[in-house]
Formats: C-alpha cells, structure tokens, sequence
C-alpha cells in the first residue's frame, strides 16, 4: 500500500516505511488513471527522498483534488435506528426503516473540496442546530471510471435536530462549510477487510465524552455495490470520494460543542482528528 499525504507546500508519499517528498502531484491525475496503484508506482522514481515527518502530530490538509465528495446513509443497522429515531415525530421514521432494506442505497452530496477540511483543522457545527454528531465513516476512493481504488476516514458532521425536523431538509443538515473532514491521507490499496475496526473518541475539556466503535463487517451494503449506484447515470470526470455511512451513533443527551475534540481511527488509514469550532 502507499499513503498520500497533502501538506501546504508539497505533498509525502509514505511507502515500505520510508517518505517521499514532491511538489509535482496531482489527485486529479491519480482518480483518472486505469490502475491508480500502478500509475502512483510509476511515478515513486521521480520523487525525493524526505525527512520523516510524524503523521499524527503534523496538520495535513485533505487528500482531494477536484472530486466531490458522497455519502451513502442507513448502511449500518444503528445507523437505520437512529434515524428512525430522530424522524419519528416528523413522521419520516418509515423511509428510514424502508431504506435499509431497499435494493437502492441512498445516496446524498456530501461536501465540494472548498468545504472539506484535512487532519487537526477545525470543523463546524450549524448555528441554527440545537443536536449536532460527529459520523466517522470509512470512505472510499473511486476513479473516474467507478472502479474502488483507496481508503481514508471521513467525518460526516451533521444535524440532527435539522434532519430530524423533516428529512426534506437533509442537505442543510449535511451540506455547510467545514461539515465534512476527510485524512490524514488517501491510502492506495487492499487495506480494509470485515475486521477492520472503525473507532471515536470525543473528547470535551481534556475528558472523555464520547466513546464508540463498530467493525467493516456491520456495513450492509458491498462498496462495489455503493460506488455502481453513484456511478450509475452519472459521471465523475475527476472522480469522487464516497462515504459509506456510520455504524456508531451517539444517542439523543449527546450533542457536539465547541471545543470538542473529535477523533476517528480505522485500522490501516490512521487517526483523523478535528476540533470543533
């Protein structure tokens, strides 16, 4: 596997425990290439070299270029519960419930690159929300030609108090500036199996707020299966990030503030943390 990462000046391609440095690299030229993996290995030859720099600690920005970024919803069995939950007194818990076992997934736009923020960059909660969550999902990486190629972690910050209101207002719930962090970078290649584990942590005034964990294998739905149903009747020309839903949801006495700490960590892609603003 080989770990992007996208700095202010420069980017670090992380390989067989060494980093390389360059300031020639573009996502828009990895998301269009046939074979991602084997265009991304051509290239290692023409880069430098670098000093090791700590992943965890150093602020990266996200791993996007030109792709928008996607998210499926009611992929996990938690996640139809809580939606069911925060829609009941509108009436719209039924699509919910239906959704899950639908043959459809649903499917929504997420965030442009503009209002996607990196590793320990600052996010936002709606100021006309009263019930705000973090959504740490594993997200995949599709070329321009619908095919799954890399992983990162997304956080699909959103409203629930707004959503919850009518699920007509589900793109103001989901889409403003700095709802959606994606890093700290894009791995390229075979990393993530059932097994793999999907953690959060909130953390408020130094203490732990929030705790959760799920598993790959809770994901109802293939990521073939996701990436064939966004593709479909569509195009990405530069292709597309595409968040496949979250499997740990705090319950109703839980909203973010600003200030929280949110830390995501899937096995293989790291830890992606962001501060609330």
């Amino acid at each position: 596997m080989i770990t992007i990462f996208r700095a202010p000046a420069d980017f670090i391609i992380a390989v067989d425990g060494q980093q390389f440095q360059t300031a020639d690299f573009s996502f828009d030229d990895l998301f269009t290439a046939s074979n991602p993996l084997a265009w991304l290995r051509s290239k290692l030859p023409d880069y430098n070299l670098a000093q090791p720099r700590e992943v965890a600690s150093t602020p990266w920005l996200a791993p996007i270029g030109s792709q928008e970024v996607w998210a499926a919803g009611v992929t996990y069995f938690r996640s139809r519960t809580a939606r069911m939950e925060e829609a009941e007194a509108a009436g719209g818990d039924v699509f919910y419930d239906k959704v899950y076992e639908a043959e459809r997934p649903e499917l929504f736009f997420k965030a442009t690159p503009m209002r996607t923020r990196g590793h320990l960059a600052p996010i936002r909660i709606r100021t006309d929300s009263t019930w705000d969550v973090p959504e740490p999902e594993l997200t995949l990486a599709i070329n321009s030609e619908g095919n799954v190629f890399g992983y990162t972690i997304g956080n699909d910050v959103s409203s629930r108090s707004i959503e919850g209101e009518n699920p007509l207002y589900l793109p103001q719930a989901k889409v403003y500036k700095g709802s959606c962090a994606l890093g700290p970078g894009l791995v390229v290649g075979e990393v993530i199996t059932p097994q793999t584990t999907i953690r959060l942590q909130v953390f408020r005034d130094g203490a732990l707020a929030f705790s959760g964990e799920t598993s790959v294998s809770q994901i109802k739905r293939g990521f073939d299966e996701l990436a064939e149903f966004l593709f479909r009747d569509n195009e990405f020309p530069q292709g597309a990030y595409l968040l496949t839903g979250t499997g740990i949801v705090p319950d109703s006495s839980f909203t973010l503030r600003s200030g929280d700490r949110v830390a995501i960590a899937i096995d293989g892609l790291g830890e992606l943390i962001n501060t609330v603003e």
